[in-house]
């Protein structure tokens, strides 16, 4: 599980089947200072997230499972949304 911020949105007129009636934003990767590291990564939203909020996403087989595993091709989601900055520790 990493911190990110939402950046931008995606629209596609043809995807999966399964990815149907489901969000697709842009997350920026953040590092313990919530400094963006790395490039901008397609996400799915498990969380109902929104541009400029701060989120928990995940990579990996374990990013399908907050849905049908075997049904979405997913490999980056969104699976939670932080309160607020301040809850994040830096050194």
């Amino acid at each position: 599980m990493q911190l990110a911020r939402v950046i931008g949105t995606v629209v596609a007129t043809i995807k999966n089947d399964s990815l149907r009636h489901r969000k697709l934003l842009v997350v920026q990767s953040l590092d313990k200072n919530l400094a963006p590291q790395g490039k901008p990564l397609v996400a799915v939203d498990a969380a109902g997230a929104g541009v400029g909020e701060l989120v928990f996403w995940c990579r990996g087989k374990e990013a399908s499972f907050p849905f049908k595993r075997e049904d979405t091709p997913t490999d980056c989601t969104i699976i939670g949304i932080v309160d607020s900055d301040s809850h994040v520790c830096c050194e």
